[in-house]
């Protein structure tokens, strides 16, 4: 009675099918890493456009700065000490537009715009007389107004600052407002002016990168904002109270109360606290759905799956006797799969994703069909392994690049591959594959 080795049994070439899948994943992690370095990349590329064009943009309306005099007891006697505080407008009402376009830095590319705004409000005059009751004597001739912005660097044309009728340039700021650097103009106020509002009005021309956002310096904010970009993404700490998207842009509307946002109208400059005016500002991202290494991050974690489902082809290949396949061409096959996600990632950063994702999958299905072909010695055998890695990527390619349902897709054609798998095997006898004799030989199942 002849004997098998147990290491010839299918359990064992089972074990041996799945520790190769595995360890297919340590050149899966490793294109990971590659895209995580290459995504790097990136993002210097994109900062050294934003360093030279203008960041991530975050502007306010004026702030009214006021230098108050304090006597404190200090310890050779009473000393006078200048405390500043702030006094918000009552209101603010911004209106700009965006002209966005795709700036390049090498192979890497970011999207940057020119917003054109212009800003317009009114201080009342109660909320300055507040001011002076609070202890301490106002500097009124040494007060300031500074317009907080993000990046200085993009200004590309200011106008003068009218105000109670008269012009008045800006220049460079002495201090900054909630973190941020500021532009400013001095604005000596006579506290004896009766009128019950002080209306302001300038105009900018702004450079930035990616994203553009506003703060709620006032009492009542109002920001209307229009841009070409046709995927806009609104974000920050208030959605708009309106806007519409369409092919050839956006158009969008901000409303936001005092009540709304952690400071008050007026207080010492330290209680506008980087944090909380940061967190406050609003807006739009110049949002890219989807981008080309995200889309390539993706299709890596599913590599695994298909590496995995691929190898099963394989083993049902032998179960059902039409090819004897040895673990190194286990090896082979998963080395080839694994290829496809190198080659994708180098092309995609040439000749963008889709027509990457074409080339990759066709060259690693033609690869590796003619490959069987050859060592079964059946022209069956590469046409139906073709066909079934021709599926995969079909299916792979769907869930990279679908947003919002990649998950429950996955969900199914996993579900749908086990079903498949059993329907299959559901008359293999695997206790007699270990004898000759149980070998099935029946049609390939189509």
């Amino acid at each position: 009675m002849h004997v098998r080795n147990w290491t010839q049994g299918i359990t064992f070439k089972a074990m041996g099918v799945g520790l190769l899948a595995l360890l297919m994943l340590i050149p899966l992690l490793q294109v990971q890493d590659l895209i995580g370095e290459r995504q790097g990349l990136q993002n210097e590329a994109q900062l050294k456009i934003a360093e030279r064009w203008g960041g991530r943009q975050i502007v306010g309306g004026p702030v009214l700065i006021v230098p108050v005099r304090k006597a404190m007891q200090g310890e050779k006697g009473w000393i006078s000490t200048d405390e500043l505080r702030y006094v918000l407008p009552e209101t603010l009402q911004v209106k700009g537009s965006l002209l966005t376009e795709i700036r390049r830095y090498g192979i890497y590319a970011t999207p940057i715009y020119t917003a054109t705004l212009g800003v317009s409000g009114q201080f009342r005059h109660d909320a300055l007389a507040a001011l002076a009751n609070q202890g301490g004597e106002p500097q009124w001739d040494r007060a300031v107004l500074r317009v907080p912005l993000a990046d200085v660097r993009g200004i590309r044309s200011l106008s003068a600052l009218r105000i109670d009728g008269v012009d008045v340039l800006f220049g460079p700021g002495s201090g900054g407002i909630g973190g941020l650097s500021a532009t400013e103009i001095a604005w000596p106020i006579d506290p004896h002016d009766t009128g019950a509002t002080r209306d302001f009005s300038f105009d900018m021309r702004l450079a930035g990168t990616a994203a553009l956002s506003f703060l709620p310096l006032a009492r009542n904010t109002d920001v209307s904002l229009g841009g070409s970009w046709p995927d806009p993404g609104f974000a920050g700490a208030f959605l708009p109270e309106s806007h519409a998207e369409k092919a050839a842009g956006f158009d969008a509307y901000w409303q936001v109360l005092d009540l709304n946002r952690s400071y008050g109208q007026q207080g010492t400059i330290a209680e506008l606290e980087a944090l909380a005016v940061q967190q406050s500002a609003f807006g739009v991202e110049l949002y890219q759905p989807v981008g080309t290494y995200q889309r390539n991050e993706r299709a890596g974690k599913y590599g695994i799956l298909f590496i995995a489902l691929s190898f099963v082809a394989l083993f049902l290949f032998e179960a059902l006797g039409r090819w004897r396949v040895h673990p190194v061409q286990y090896l082979m096959v998963g080395l080839a799969l694994c290829t496809f996600y190198v080659l994708l990632l180098a092309l995609s950063e040439q000749i963008g994703f889709a027509w990457a994702y074409a080339v990759a999958a066709a060259a690693v299905v033609a690869i590796i069909a003619g490959y069987a072909a050859a060592a079964a010695r059946s022209r069956q055998a590469g046409a139906t392994l073709g066909s079934l890695l021709v599926v995969v990527y079909a299916l792979l390619y769907g869930l990279v690049i679908s947003e919002q349902y990649s998950l429950l897709m996955g969900a199914l054609a996993l579900l749908a591959a086990i079903a498949v798998l059993m329907y299959l095997t559901r008359r293999i006898d695997w206790y007699g594959l270990g004898s000759e004799a149980a070998v099935p030989t029946g049609r390939m199942p189509s």
